[in-house]
């Protein structure tokens, strides 16, 4: 199995797109400074991921997340995540 998923920077709200076959790895070696683009943002939350069957799909739906129109979708999708009123408690 294949996962597509999405980081958020706990430190100052970027997210980035990617898909491994390891999650709970992948998110450690981002956390550890291990990816060039992520290490300035650190630490990363994983808030989305998506499960696929084969590597071609993984990628495929990576590329398209990274897309204006994939984005514009993710942040839809996420919409009470990302800007709904957070509780207090």
């Amino acid at each position: 199995m294949f996962s597509t998923y999405l980081l958020q920077s706990t430190k100052n709200g970027k997210m980035y797109v990617g898909y491994t076959t390891d999650l709970k790895k992948r998110l450690q070696e981002h956390n550890h400074g291990l990816n060039f683009s992520t290490k300035p943002h650190r630490p990363w939350k994983i808030i989305y991921d998506e499960s696929c069957c084969n590597r071609e799909d993984a990628r495929r739906r990576e590329i398209y997340l990274k897309t204006t129109q994939g984005r514009g979708m993710i942040k839809r999708r996420l919409k009470e995540f990302l800007y709904g009123k957070r509780s207090k408690n």
